[in-house]
């Protein structure tokens, strides 16, 4: 038997393109209640997320993930239906397979043989479920946040399922993100024949020394778990598509991807300077998508660490590298908070497949954590 592989593919074949939940939750839900867990449905508009807890004691362990997936794309070109889960060459094919409903299955089966084995555990369990992550996750987990916050809830440790692995199951734990910070600059000029330069005023001139001292600042150093915060210019559009036509304006799209080194305000702050010293007539724009967040080495890691190093036979290297996830408003409200989960090679791809032989290894490093971090033993 494998219930981890079973509860995976239930889920998986439930086309739950984010915010349609397909009853996805309603399944979790039922298996939780079943071992003590009492349940909050937390839904905003369409967005379907759930609050799920055992235990009113301290410490709160909590997993945290999403039912939701991106569209499957073109089904012709998978091999297989993409919400037909399907085994194959040691593989489990399927739409969320690795983002992030086989996390899912094992946050749920780590429970039931926690409870199973320790009906009167020390601490309290928790789940905290969103259909909205890959969509505009605006009514998802940071609408349950305010909730939990509201009324004071905290979380002690927190462990977020995305797929974080590079190579093999558990070589790699997230222990923070960077922020994404995007910017829409519009400099603004006057329209001209392009023979005529002196009755026209050409803004992609005017910003090109501006964006090539922004692109050459220094922003931070990073620290021990950071990157430098890097600036990026991913879009420049202007001009009417006529070779002989001065452009009226430009519009620049870019982004930082930041450490906890810097804050948003402060690169805003600093690339209004630069603007402004080149006297640019613009408008911008901003568009904060998330701050950064860090839990440092410590207790939390250091039992994930070991639960991989027992249950996979691997060494995990801790790393904030990558994009954003809901970790960023889970750790308003948790002492510690890091994301494990399975090989990210194919997410969102056409497809996207686990390892079979990593899908139980997985819940079993979940319920190792859980082993560990019920108890006030503080070894890892």
């Amino acid at each position: 038997m494998n219930p981890t592989l079973d509860l995976t593919k239930e889920l998986i074949a439930r086309a739950s393109v984010t915010p349609d939940d397909q009853g996805c939750q309603e399944l979790l839900i039922n298996r939780l209640q079943a071992i003590g867990f009492t349940v909050e449905r937390l839904n905003f508009g369409d967005t379907h997320n759930f609050w799920a807890r055992r235990g009113d004691t301290a410490p709160l362990v909590c997993f945290a993930g999403h039912t939701d997936v991106v569209p499957s794309g073109p089904e012709e070109k998978w091999t297989s239906p993409p919400f037909v889960p399907t085994e194959r060459d040691g593989r489990l094919y399927g739409r969320g397979a690795a983002d992030m409903k086989t996390s899912i299955a094992a946050f749920v089966t780590a429970c039931e043989r926690l409870v199973a084995a320790q009906p009167d555990h020390g601490g309290s369990l928790a789940l905290l479920i969103t259909s909205d992550e890959e969509g505009d996750a605006l009514d998802g987990t940071t609408r349950v946040v305010d909730v939990l916050r509201e009324r004071n809830e905290t979380i002690d440790y927190c462990i977020v399922g995305e797929p974080t692995a590079v190579n093999t199951l558990g070589d790699t734990i997230k222990n923070g993100r960077r922020g994404s910070l995007s910017g829409r600059l519009t400099v603004h000029g006057k329209q001209g024949h392009i023979a005529y330069p002196h009755l026209a005023d050409n803004p992609v001139h005017r910003a090109l020394p501006a964006l090539a001292e922004l692109a050459a600042t220094e922003w931070d150093r990073g620290n021990a778990y950071f990157p430098p915060t890097g600036f990026q210019i991913s879009n420049i559009r202007g001009g009417t598509g006529a070779t002989n036509v001065i452009p009226g304006s430009v519009e620049i799209l870019f982004n930082f991807r930041f450490s906890t080194e810097s804050t948003s305000e402060g690169l805003q702050q600093r690339v209004h300077a630069v603007l402004d010293k080149h006297g640019l007539h613009y408008d911008l724009v901003w568009s904060l998508s998330g701050q950064p967040f860090l839990t440092e080495a410590g207790r939390l890691t250091a039992v994930a660490q070991a639960a991989v190093r027992a249950e996979c036979g691997v060494e995990a290297e801790l790393s904030t590298s990558g994009g954003t996830s809901d970790g960023r408003f889970i750790k308003a409200i948790a002492r510690e908070l890091i994301e494990l989960g399975p090989v990210n090679a194919s997410i969102h791809q056409i497809d996207e497949h686990i390892e079979l032989s990593a899908i139980e290894p997985l819940s079993a490093v979940y319920e190792h954590m859980l082993h560990k971090l019920l108890t006030d033993d503080t070894a890892a």
